[in-house]
């Protein structure tokens, strides 16, 4: 999967964006996920979206289910978790599980005993961990019971994010196995 996460641009940049994502990700035989864009991404015919809890107040939840759009959906604490079930997501998102640099963050590093927490609530539901998360800690944070580990900034800062990412895939692989 990849997520496209762009901010604060203007529409048609983004609904560039998006297109050039699409493009991209089918070239690779990957999923392409949009963050916050829901409007766009479901006017783009794109199939998954992952929404905040702020972006969870405007979007049209019964529009993207008509659509067949996959909808993830981000949670930090109980009531997010709770309001974020309601909606029947296809994954739920907790975070940041470590300190972050991407951005500041309201919520402290949940931890990894806070994912074991969660996957028990949420059962089948695919768990995706995010936040803080390094080559390193992977193995952790699938033991403690995310299906799946979302990553930036230890690829992008990295100072050979090919390398990096290629470092991710093998461990995925491994962990997976």
């Amino acid at each position: 999967m990849i997520q496209l996460r762009v901010k604060e641009r203007p529409t048609e940049q983004i609904r560039q964006e998006i297109r050039s994502a699409r493009t991209f990700s089918a070239h690779y035989n990957a999923q392409l996920v949009v963050n916050d864009y829901w409007q766009i991404a479901l006017e783009e015919g794109c199939d998954c979206v992952h929404l905040g809890q702020t972006d969870l107040d405007s979007a049209d939840i019964p529009a993207l289910r008509r659509a067949g759009v996959r909808v993830g959906i981000s949670t930090h604490d109980s009531s997010e978790l709770e309001r974020g079930l309601a909606l029947k997501p296809d994954y739920i998102a907790l975070g940041p599980i470590y300190p972050t640099l991407l951005k500041a963050m309201p919520w402290p590093p949940q931890g990894l005993g806070r994912i074991t927490e969660w996957k028990r609530r949420i059962g089948v539901t695919p768990l995706v961990a995010i936040g803080g998360l390094t080559v390193d800690r992977l193995a952790g944070v699938f033991e403690a019971g995310a299906d799946s580990a979302a990553v930036v900034s230890d690829i992008v800062k990295h100072p050979d994010p090919e390398a990096r990412m290629a470092e991710w895939l093998a461990k995925a692989e491994a962990e997976a196995a």
